[in-house]
């Protein structure tokens, strides 16, 4: 099969949203510097299309072959607001060809497990490093699995640029969860400042060689780029932007691990992503579905980008 990539331009220019990086890195940006960089950005992104080489005619996803779409409910819900959240996600009528996982804070993953349909996996926000032990507050891989977790999200940017974690410790967390078989979203993207300066693609080449690094294998591993700027700000990557960070890390893959990985690893997209732009992101050739935050707290909203994978275009 092949997916036919469609692209739809970003329908008004963006503003720059609040970093996670300290207040003091990014806080003195002028409307001035605002508009410089939106410039800046468009202009790469005309370089790059307009050298880059043509794009792939065939898409092997993963194994599985089907879209991948994960909701992060970060460190949200009570008891009542979750249990509402199951009971409509239990009665959406969902595609039948998408990998569905859903993250739930640590507390609440068994009340999850217990009452959610078992169309959807369940994901974890975190894991430690190795085996359990004496490590006050985390939880281990281990623990994960014995309560139904199949998925783990590890290098999320609130864990890199709030907590502090760095490329080789995320790296060897995805190693230890994927010795154990529980399978690795691995998330990657750049801050607003890396991206006004031009360091999208170095940012996200330096985070997948950690990766590389430690991993084992890529065979339970799905990558999810995520711009910083674009997560929970409301504001979205255009189609174009995505697509062109997705496909130049398939291109490393190919070029650092292996053309049959490029192939067949699922690259998912997250930032913003809700009911209303979803179909247009879905559309384009190397963005294997989403990982989703505030709208995935909503349970028909959730349904809906799940469903995007409609919008894939099949040719035979």
């Amino acid at each position: 099969m092949a997916f036919v990539s469609t692209s739809s331009a970003l329908t008004g220019p963006i503003s720059p949203p609040p970093s996670l990086s300290p207040p003091s890195k990014l806080n003195s940006l002028s409307l001035s510097t605002t508009q410089s960089f939106f410039h800046n950005v468009n202009s790469h992104l005309n370089r790059l299309s307009s050298s880059s080489t043509p794009s792939r005619g065939v898409v092997a996803m993963a194994g599985s072959g089907k879209f991948f779409v994960g909701g992060n409910w970060k460190c949200n819900g009570t008891k009542d607001s979750i249990s509402k959240l199951v009971s409509d996600l239990n009665s959406s009528t969902l595609e039948a060809d998408v990998d569905v996982v859903v993250s739930p804070p640590f507390v609440y993953i068994d009340q999850v497990k217990n009452s959610l349909t078992d169309k959807i996996d369940i994901a974890a926000q975190n894991s430690w490093i190795g085996k359990g032990g004496a490590f006050t507050g985390e939880i281990s891989i281990e623990q994960l699995k014995d309560i139904g977790c199949k998925w783990v999200i590890l290098g999320h940017s609130e864990r890199r640029h709030v907590i502090g974690e760095d490329d080789q410790f995320i790296g060897k967390k995805a190693a230890y969860a994927l010795s154990q078989d529980v399978g690795v979203i691995a998330c990657i993207g750049e801050l607003l400042q890396e991206r006004e300066e031009g360091k999208t693609f170095d940012v996200c080449f330096r985070q997948m060689k950690a990766f590389a690094d430690a991993v084992p294998s890529w065979d339970n591993v799905v990558v999810a780029y995520e711009p910083v700027w674009a997560i929970g700000t409301g504001k979205v990557a255009s189609p174009q932007q995505a697509q062109e960070v997705h496909k130049v890390v398939r291109d490393w893959l190919s070029k650092n691990v292996s053309a049959e990985v490029a192939s067949k690893t699922r690259i998912i997209y997250g930032g913003s992503v809700n009911g209303g732009n979803c179909a247009e992101l879905a559309k384009e050739e190397d963005i294997d579905g989403f990982l989703v935050g505030g709208a995935s707290l909503k349970g028909p909203e959730f349904a809906t980008i799940i469903n995007s994978v409609t919008s894939k275009q099949v040719v035979a």
